[in-house]
């Protein structure tokens, strides 16, 4: 059995899953409004946790496994990750079973897409930005990517 250098994990352990993903928000009511109105996502949690802080996690319906944690940015170095947490390239992928049903929801529901929808051959695909500017691609995979 071999080891991941300086880690301690055995080559063939097998992770359980990635649970959530944070995303830097300004205010939690505008993010949650954002991501359950214009992305249909639903909201799973919203704690109080005192201070001002909450914990919100948002997730697609359906998803079993990762949802978002809406993080809200408290200091200085946050607040200005706030909307390019990835320095401005496509951090987030939400994928799709109906590319075409999900775009024209999205876009009805004010979701500002940067591109018209290409199709690659790794699937069907559209550049959109979050409420705070974060980039995200909408995407229905090619069966079998």
């Amino acid at each position: 059995m071999g080891h991941f250098a300086g880690s301690g994990i055995r080559q063939n352990a097998i992770m359980p899953h990635i649970g959530l993903v944070a995303v830097l928000v300004h205010d939690y009511d505008k993010a949650i409004a954002f991501y359950t109105d214009a992305l249909g996502f639903e909201l799973r949690e919203d704690t109080d946790q005192g201070g001002g802080r909450r914990w919100v996690v948002v997730a697609p319906p359906g998803s079993a496994e990762t949802g978002i944690l809406l993080a809200k940015a408290d200091k200085a170095e946050q607040r200005a990750r706030v909307g390019d947490q990835t320095g401005g390239r496509v951090g987030l992928l939400l994928n799709t079973d109906d590319f075409a049903r999900d775009h024209a929801r999205m876009l009805a529901a004010g979701v500002e897409f940067e591109e018209e929808p290409r199709h690659e051959p790794y699937g069907s695909v559209a550049v959109f930005r979050d409420l705070y500017g974060n980039r995200w691609d909408l995407i229905q995979p090619v069966p079998g990517n």
